[in-house]
């Protein structure tokens, strides 16, 4: 009997294999996602044409396009969409709250409220102005819900983080919008309410890889002390964890994550929410696998949200927030009514 089980044990995947097999299939789904995506468009580009373009310039207006809007477009979706769902998954895992997600804790909307700030000021910033921005937008909205949902000793209250940041979400839009309305930026600010990978070049780019070196890593480096932070601030506690520097580096991994990826795609909700979910029904529980395939599997789906949004009602473009809330909505409901345990 005993043999039976061991057995059994053995033939039963690891959680490391599972975990290897989503990302490498992640990845390949991804690499033709943005081959896909650099096709598909306005103007229909064939696959050969896309290849030789990518892999050498012929000057022509294909390789024009591809190479100057389409490639860092799908590049910039591929980031976004890894950071979203990297920022939900730590601090899903710091607050032990299986709905928390940038969106829902008013992190990207203070990151649109500093823009429309930014725009109103009518001064000339680049796209390292606009960041500095979303970065400080994100900074004050996120540690403002972290402080209205503490309970001084005992860390955070995940409900009180949920209603909080959904208050100040909402109370940091509304602004937006009334001082796009007062200054006539609406036009300019829809975009960034909206989301939408629109105006992504190599600059955003290049913006979102220089911040995400250091945010992924440090995700990654701390991923085992978030699984045992997930467990229960006791446990943690008595493992010898100390709480609160872990909770306020991952809040500042969250900030770094999504306050960039605002700043090039807009206020794209529901990604973070749920990758997430989805990895950990697969994965399990821990953090040091859940970070790296919502990593993967968060910008599958954002690629493929942008290939879709550019198809759906063609020559138009449908914002892809919209998309992305149809989807996580229903997800969120669900998740609510299954009245999910803490984490």
């Amino acid at each position: 009997m005993v043999n039976i089980i061991v057995k059994k044990n053995k033939t039963k995947p690891t959680r490391l294999i599972i975990s290897s097999l989503l990302i490498i299939t992640g990845l390949i789904i991804l690499f033709f996602g943005i081959i896909l995506s650099s096709s598909l468009g306005a103007k229909h580009i064939s696959l050969d044409v896309v290849v030789n373009s990518i892999t050498s310039y012929h000057g022509d207006i294909n390789s024009n396009i591809i190479r100057d809007i389409r490639l860092p477009r799908a590049i910039s979706a591929a980031l976004v969409g890894a950071f979203l769902a990297a920022s939900g998954a730590i601090m899903q895992g710091i607050t032990r709250n299986p709905i928390a997600d940038p969106s829902i804790m008013g992190i990207t909307q203070g990151a649109t409220f500093s823009i429309s700030i930014a725009f109103a000021m009518k001064a000339s910033i680049g796209g390292s102005g606009l960041m500095l921005f979303a970065f400080a937008g994100a900074s004050l909205s996120g540690l403002l819900v972290y402080l209205l949902s503490s309970r001084s000793i005992k860390g955070v209250s995940p409900i009180k983080l949920v209603l909080a940041g959904t208050a100040l979400g909402t109370l940091l839009i509304s602004l937006a919008t009334g001082v796009a309305m007062y200054f006539n930026l609406s036009q300019q600010l829809s975009f960034w309410i909206s989301g939408g990978l629109v105006t992504a070049k190599w600059q955003g780019v290049r913006l979102l890889a220089s911040v995400g070196v250091f945010g992924v890593i440090a995700a990654i480096i701390i991923s085992p002390k978030i699984t045992i932070l997930s467990l229960g601030e006791e446990i943690a506690i008595g493992l010898g964890q100390k709480t609160n520097i872990i909770r306020f580096i991952g809040i500042v991994i969250v900030i770094l994550l999504s306050g960039s990826s605002v700043a090039v795609a807009g206020n794209i909700a529901f990604i973070g929410l749920i990758v997430p979910q989805i990895v950990r029904s697969l994965v399990g529980p821990d953090y040091r696998f859940i970070i790296p395939c919502s990593l993967v599997l968060g910008a599958v789906l954002l690629v493929y949200s942008d290939i879709a949004s550019r198809m759906i009602n063609q020559p138009y473009e449908t914002p892809i927030g919209a998309l992305t809330v149809l989807l996580g909505v229903p997800f969120f409901i669900y998740i609510v009514r299954k009245e999910a345990k803490p984490l």
